[in-house]
Protein backbone atom coordinates (compact mmCIF):
# COMPACT_ATOMS: atom_id res chain seq x y z
CA UNK A 1 0.00 0.00 0.00
CA UNK A 2 1.17 3.09 -0.71
CA UNK A 3 1.78 6.64 1.22
CA UNK A 4 -1.49 7.90 -1.19
CA UNK A 5 -3.25 4.97 0.08
CA UNK A 6 -2.72 5.09 3.43
CA UNK A 7 -3.98 8.99 3.60
CA UNK A 8 -7.37 7.52 1.69
CA UNK A 9 -8.07 4.95 3.63
CA UNK A 10 -7.63 7.35 6.48
CA UNK A 11 -9.86 9.54 5.09
CA UNK A 12 -12.34 6.85 4.98
CA UNK A 13 -12.65 5.73 8.36
CA UNK A 14 -15.10 7.47 10.33
CA UNK A 15 -14.30 10.10 12.85
CA UNK A 16 -15.80 11.84 15.76
CA UNK A 17 -17.07 14.48 13.83
CA UNK A 18 -18.73 12.30 11.01
CA UNK A 19 -20.46 10.13 14.66
CA UNK A 20 -21.27 13.56 16.09
CA UNK A 21 -22.91 14.18 12.97
CA UNK A 22 -24.89 10.85 12.91
CA UNK A 23 -26.01 11.80 16.04
CA UNK A 24 -27.15 15.47 16.40
CA UNK A 25 -27.38 16.28 12.80
CA UNK A 26 -30.67 17.04 10.99
CA UNK A 27 -31.67 13.98 9.06
CA UNK A 28 -32.97 14.86 5.21
CA UNK A 29 -34.13 12.38 3.55
CA UNK A 30 -32.55 12.11 0.17
CA UNK A 31 -34.22 8.81 -1.28
CA UNK A 32 -35.57 5.75 0.04
CA UNK A 33 -33.71 2.31 -0.85
CA UNK A 34 -36.16 0.07 -2.97
CA UNK A 35 -34.42 -2.68 -2.82
CA UNK A 36 -34.85 -2.80 1.22
CA UNK A 37 -37.76 -5.48 2.52
CA UNK A 38 -38.58 -2.55 5.37
CA UNK A 39 -38.27 0.92 4.87
CA UNK A 40 -35.46 2.25 4.82
CA UNK A 41 -33.74 5.64 3.59
CA UNK A 42 -30.38 7.16 2.30
CA UNK A 43 -29.97 10.60 4.09
CA UNK A 44 -27.73 13.34 4.56
CA UNK A 45 -27.09 14.37 8.60
CA UNK A 46 -25.85 18.31 8.92
CA UNK A 47 -23.88 19.18 11.36
CA UNK A 48 -21.80 21.89 11.92
CA UNK A 49 -19.92 22.04 8.51
CA UNK A 50 -19.97 18.43 8.37
CA UNK A 51 -22.14 16.34 6.24
CA UNK A 52 -22.71 12.50 6.70
CA UNK A 53 -24.37 10.44 4.37
CA UNK A 54 -26.56 7.57 6.34
CA UNK A 55 -28.92 5.04 6.14
CA UNK A 56 -32.41 5.57 8.09
CA UNK A 57 -34.73 2.46 9.40
CA UNK A 58 -37.47 3.47 11.09
CA UNK A 59 -39.26 1.48 13.62
CA UNK A 60 -42.73 2.33 11.67
CA UNK A 61 -41.47 0.92 8.85
CA UNK A 62 -41.23 -2.35 9.74
CA UNK A 63 -42.60 -5.20 8.13
CA UNK A 64 -44.15 -8.01 10.51
CA UNK A 65 -42.50 -10.87 10.79
CA UNK A 66 -44.30 -14.45 11.60
CA UNK A 67 -40.65 -15.38 13.69
CA UNK A 68 -39.72 -11.91 15.54
CA UNK A 69 -41.60 -9.75 17.77
CA UNK A 70 -43.07 -6.50 16.07
CA UNK A 71 -41.30 -3.13 16.39
CA UNK A 72 -37.64 -4.98 17.48
CA UNK A 73 -35.20 -5.33 14.15
CA UNK A 74 -33.82 -1.57 14.75
CA UNK A 75 -33.17 -2.47 18.06
CA UNK A 76 -31.97 -5.89 17.28
CA UNK A 77 -29.44 -3.75 14.11
CA UNK A 78 -27.98 -1.72 17.23
CA UNK A 79 -27.63 -4.85 19.22
CA UNK A 80 -25.64 -6.11 16.69
CA UNK A 81 -23.78 -3.28 16.40
CA UNK A 82 -23.17 -3.02 19.90
CA UNK A 83 -21.94 -7.00 19.31
CA UNK A 84 -19.28 -5.82 16.41
CA UNK A 85 -17.74 -3.11 19.24
CA UNK A 86 -17.26 -5.84 21.71
CA UNK A 87 -15.39 -7.95 19.61
CA UNK A 88 -13.12 -5.17 18.50
CA UNK A 89 -14.54 -6.31 14.71
CA UNK A 90 -15.33 -3.32 13.12
CA UNK A 91 -18.25 -4.96 11.19
CA UNK A 92 -21.17 -3.31 11.27
CA UNK A 93 -20.60 0.67 10.44
CA UNK A 94 -21.44 3.18 13.25
CA UNK A 95 -25.02 2.65 14.45
CA UNK A 96 -27.30 5.03 16.56
CA UNK A 97 -30.75 4.73 17.58
CA UNK A 98 -32.53 8.26 17.23
CA UNK A 99 -35.63 9.87 15.97
CA UNK A 100 -35.63 10.71 11.93
CA UNK A 101 -38.31 12.02 9.68
CA UNK A 102 -40.58 9.46 10.43
CA UNK A 103 -40.01 8.82 14.16
CA UNK A 104 -37.84 7.03 16.19
CA UNK A 105 -35.44 4.36 14.38
CA UNK A 106 -32.05 3.86 13.42
CA UNK A 107 -29.02 5.11 11.94
CA UNK A 108 -26.10 3.78 10.16
CA UNK A 109 -22.86 5.26 8.55
CA UNK A 110 -23.04 4.92 4.80
CA UNK A 111 -20.31 2.65 3.51
CA UNK A 112 -18.73 3.80 -0.01
CA UNK A 113 -17.61 1.07 -2.40
CA UNK A 114 -15.28 0.59 -4.82
CA UNK A 115 -16.81 -0.50 -8.38
CA UNK A 116 -14.41 -3.06 -9.12
CA UNK A 117 -14.26 -5.66 -5.70
CA UNK A 118 -15.84 -8.90 -5.39
CA UNK A 119 -16.06 -11.35 -2.42
CA UNK A 120 -18.97 -13.20 -3.31
CA UNK A 121 -19.79 -14.12 -6.66
CA UNK A 122 -21.29 -17.43 -8.86
CA UNK A 123 -19.16 -19.08 -11.48
CA UNK A 124 -19.54 -22.10 -13.52
CA UNK A 125 -19.78 -25.11 -11.86
CA UNK A 126 -16.48 -27.20 -11.69
CA UNK A 127 -14.38 -23.62 -12.26
CA UNK A 128 -14.50 -22.29 -9.38
CA UNK A 129 -11.17 -19.95 -9.11
CA UNK A 130 -8.12 -20.20 -6.48
CA UNK A 131 -8.81 -17.81 -3.76
CA UNK A 132 -12.72 -19.10 -3.51
CA UNK A 133 -14.37 -21.48 -1.74
CA UNK A 134 -17.71 -23.56 -2.82
CA UNK A 135 -20.61 -22.83 -0.94
CA UNK A 136 -23.49 -24.40 -3.12
CA UNK A 137 -23.92 -25.82 -6.17
CA UNK A 138 -27.42 -24.63 -8.43
CA UNK A 139 -28.57 -23.48 -11.92
CA UNK A 140 -28.75 -20.13 -13.48
CA UNK A 141 -31.84 -18.09 -14.78
CA UNK A 142 -30.85 -19.72 -18.07
CA UNK A 143 -30.74 -23.32 -16.38
CA UNK A 144 -26.97 -23.36 -16.35
CA UNK A 145 -24.87 -25.64 -13.34
CA UNK A 146 -23.26 -22.60 -11.59
CA UNK A 147 -21.45 -22.27 -8.52
CA UNK A 148 -21.82 -19.91 -5.46
CA UNK A 149 -18.72 -18.95 -3.55
CA UNK A 150 -16.98 -16.39 -1.71
CA UNK A 151 -13.36 -15.14 -0.72
CA UNK A 152 -11.35 -17.32 1.26
CA UNK A 153 -10.58 -13.87 3.36
CA UNK A 154 -9.64 -13.63 6.88
CA UNK A 155 -11.88 -10.29 6.95
CA UNK A 156 -14.80 -12.60 5.91
CA UNK A 157 -14.05 -15.81 8.12
CA UNK A 158 -13.90 -13.03 10.75
CA UNK A 159 -17.84 -11.98 9.59
CA UNK A 160 -19.24 -15.62 9.55
CA UNK A 161 -17.88 -16.28 13.32
CA UNK A 162 -19.82 -12.89 13.97
CA UNK A 163 -22.80 -14.03 12.27
CA UNK A 164 -22.45 -17.38 14.27
CA UNK A 165 -22.55 -15.11 17.36
CA UNK A 166 -25.48 -13.01 16.09
CA UNK A 167 -27.61 -15.68 14.69
CA UNK A 168 -28.18 -13.93 11.27
CA UNK A 169 -30.87 -15.01 9.95
CA UNK A 170 -29.98 -12.54 6.90
CA UNK A 171 -26.71 -12.91 5.21
CA UNK A 172 -26.90 -11.95 1.70
CA UNK A 173 -23.90 -11.49 -0.72
CA UNK A 174 -25.10 -7.83 -0.70
CA UNK A 175 -24.79 -7.48 3.16
CA UNK A 176 -21.22 -7.54 2.53
CA UNK A 177 -19.95 -4.29 2.04
CA UNK A 178 -16.03 -4.10 0.60
CA UNK A 179 -15.03 -0.06 1.96
CA UNK A 180 -12.69 2.18 -0.01
CA UNK A 181 -10.58 2.17 3.60
CA UNK A 182 -10.01 -1.84 2.97
CA UNK A 183 -12.44 -3.01 5.52
CA UNK A 184 -15.36 -5.51 5.09
CA UNK A 185 -18.43 -4.25 6.32
CA UNK A 186 -21.85 -6.32 7.69
CA UNK A 187 -25.11 -4.56 7.31
CA UNK A 188 -29.19 -5.25 7.53
CA UNK A 189 -28.68 -7.25 10.75
CA UNK A 190 -32.26 -6.95 12.09
CA UNK A 191 -33.36 -10.49 11.73
CA UNK A 192 -30.50 -11.65 14.28
CA UNK A 193 -29.88 -12.23 17.88
CA UNK A 194 -33.00 -14.75 18.24
CA UNK A 195 -33.68 -17.09 21.02
CA UNK A 196 -33.80 -20.31 18.05
CA UNK A 197 -31.57 -21.88 15.89
CA UNK A 198 -31.63 -19.41 12.22
CA UNK A 199 -28.32 -19.07 11.00
CA UNK A 200 -29.12 -18.21 6.88
CA UNK A 201 -25.74 -16.80 5.23
CA UNK A 202 -24.18 -17.53 2.42
CA UNK A 203 -20.36 -17.50 4.30
CA UNK A 204 -20.30 -21.53 4.37
CA UNK A 205 -17.20 -22.21 2.89
CA UNK A 206 -15.76 -22.66 6.51
CA UNK A 207 -18.25 -25.09 7.80
CA UNK A 208 -16.73 -27.73 9.96
CA UNK A 209 -12.89 -25.85 10.21
CA UNK A 210 -11.71 -25.11 13.54
CA UNK A 211 -12.11 -21.51 14.66
CA UNK A 212 -8.64 -19.72 14.94
CA UNK A 213 -7.02 -18.06 17.72
CA UNK A 214 -7.07 -14.75 17.46
CA UNK A 215 -11.19 -15.02 16.49
CA UNK A 216 -11.84 -16.82 19.60
CA UNK A 217 -9.52 -14.64 21.66
CA UNK A 218 -12.00 -12.20 20.39
CA UNK A 219 -15.00 -14.12 21.20
CA UNK A 220 -13.30 -15.04 24.94
CA UNK A 221 -13.59 -11.24 25.78
CA UNK A 222 -17.28 -11.04 24.55
CA UNK A 223 -18.90 -13.78 26.50
CA UNK A 224 -16.62 -11.87 29.58
CA UNK A 225 -18.25 -8.88 28.84
CA UNK A 226 -22.05 -10.77 28.40
CA UNK A 227 -21.73 -11.16 32.55
CA UNK A 228 -21.25 -7.42 32.66
CA UNK A 229 -21.33 -3.87 30.96
CA UNK A 230 -22.36 -5.21 27.66
CA UNK A 231 -25.10 -7.22 28.67
CA UNK A 232 -26.76 -3.64 30.42
CA UNK A 233 -26.36 -2.10 26.92
CA UNK A 234 -28.42 -4.96 25.51
CA UNK A 235 -30.93 -4.14 27.38
CA UNK A 236 -33.89 -2.49 25.69
CA UNK A 237 -32.98 -3.58 22.37
CA UNK A 238 -33.19 -7.45 23.21
CA UNK A 239 -34.86 -9.77 25.36
CA UNK A 240 -32.90 -10.96 28.29
CA UNK A 241 -33.63 -14.30 26.96
CA UNK A 242 -31.84 -13.37 23.81
CA UNK A 243 -29.11 -11.69 25.74
CA UNK A 244 -28.84 -15.26 27.63
CA UNK A 245 -28.60 -17.12 23.98
CA UNK A 246 -25.80 -14.94 22.80
CA UNK A 247 -23.69 -15.73 26.20
CA UNK A 248 -24.47 -19.41 25.25
CA UNK A 249 -23.31 -19.22 21.77
CA UNK A 250 -20.23 -17.56 22.58
CA UNK A 251 -19.54 -19.99 25.29
CA UNK A 252 -20.73 -22.61 23.09
CA UNK A 253 -17.88 -21.81 20.41
CA UNK A 254 -15.40 -21.41 23.10
CA UNK A 255 -15.89 -24.75 24.48
CA UNK A 256 -16.18 -26.26 20.88
CA UNK A 257 -14.54 -24.21 18.38
CA UNK A 258 -15.44 -25.38 15.19
CA UNK A 259 -17.27 -23.33 12.55
CA UNK A 260 -21.21 -24.96 12.32
CA UNK A 261 -22.15 -27.05 9.04
CA UNK A 262 -25.53 -26.39 7.14
CA UNK A 263 -27.30 -29.22 9.14
CA UNK A 264 -30.73 -27.27 9.18
CA UNK A 265 -33.65 -26.44 6.26
CA UNK A 266 -32.71 -23.33 4.10
CA UNK A 267 -29.49 -22.49 5.57
CA UNK A 268 -28.80 -19.75 2.37
CA UNK A 269 -31.25 -16.62 2.52
CA UNK A 270 -32.78 -16.17 -0.29
CA UNK A 271 -32.22 -14.58 -2.48
CA UNK A 272 -28.55 -15.03 -2.10
CA UNK A 273 -27.77 -11.81 -3.12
Amino acid sequence: MTRRDDRRAAAQQPGDDAREALRCGELTVIGRIRSASNATFLCEAQWARRCTHCVYKPIAGEQPLWDFPDGTLAGRELAAFLVSEALGWNIVPHTIMRDGPAGRGVAQLWIEQPEDFELIDVFPAGKVPPGYLPVLRTYDFAGDEVTLVHADDPRLRRMAVFDVLVNNADRKGGHILTGLDGNVYGVDHGICLHVDDKLRTVLWGWAGKPVDDENLAAVARLAAALHGPLAAALRGHISAAEIAALRHRAEALLDNPVMPTPDRRRPIPWPAF
